[in-house]
C-alpha cells in the first residue's frame, strides 16, 4: 500500500492520535484528516505546512506542553516521547557540564518567555542546540513567539513524514 493510501485509509481517530504526535493541535490535526483524500504524500505534507504556518498563539502555546525540555529525555513509551528521545539523541546525558548548562539557561528561557525553548533538535548535537538557545534569549517576546511556531511545525513535518511512509 503506498504512503498515501494508508493515510488515507486509517480510521479517523486512529490518524488523529498520529497527527497529534506530530503537532498536538486539534484544529491542524483535524484539518489534516478532514482534507482526505490526498493524492500524494507530498499532497500531505503541503497541506501540512501551510495549516501550521496558521498556528494562533494559544494553539502555540498548548502544542509546547507536549514537548520536554531540550536536555531532559521524554517519559512514556507513546509516539511523541519515542520520536522526542530519538530527536534529542545527539544530546550528550553522560556530559553533566552540558546537563547543567542547559537546566540552567533553560531556567532563564522559561523566565524570560513564560515557555520552554522548542527547537527542530534533530541531527543537532547538545552544544549546538544550547548555543541556539543563547541566541534566541535576545529575541523580543513576540519575534521569539514566531521563531517557536516556526521550529514546531519543522517538528510537526518531520514527524508527519514517519506517519506517511
Amino acid at each position: 500500500m503506498s504512503a498515501p493510501d494508508r493515510f488515507n485509509g486509517l480510521p479517523k481517530t486512529e490518524l488523529l492520535l498520529e497527527l497529534r504526535a506530530c503537532l498536538d493541535v486539534p484544529r491542524w490535526a483535524e484539518g489534516l484528516s478532514d482534507a482526505r483524500p490526498y493524492a500524494t504524500a507530498e499532497d500531505v505534507l503541503t497541506r501540512a505546512d501551510a495549516a501550521a504556518r496558521e498556528l494562533t498563539a494559544d494553539e502555540i502555546q498548548a502544542a509546547l506542553a507536549a514537548h520536554p525540555r531540550i536536555g531532559e529525555r521524554a517519559d512514556g513509551h507513546d509516539t511523541s516521547s519515542t520520536w522526542s528521545r530519538s530527536e534529542q539523541s545527539g544530546v550528550d546525558f553522560g556530559d553533566d557540564a552540558l546537563k547543567s548548562a542547559l537546566r540552567a539557561e533553560n531556567a532563564e528561557y522559561e523566565r524570560r518567555f513564560g515557555h520552554v525553548y522548542l527547537v527542530c533538535a534533530s541531527g543537532r548535537s547538545g552544544a549546538e542546540l544550547l548555543a541556539v538557545l543563547r541566541s534566541r534569549m535576545h529575541n523580543d517576546p513576540r519575534t521569539e513567539l514566531g521563531v517557536v511556531a516556526d521550529e514546531l511545525r519543522k517538528i510537526a513535518l518531520l514527524r508527519l513524514e514517519k506517519v506517511i511512509a
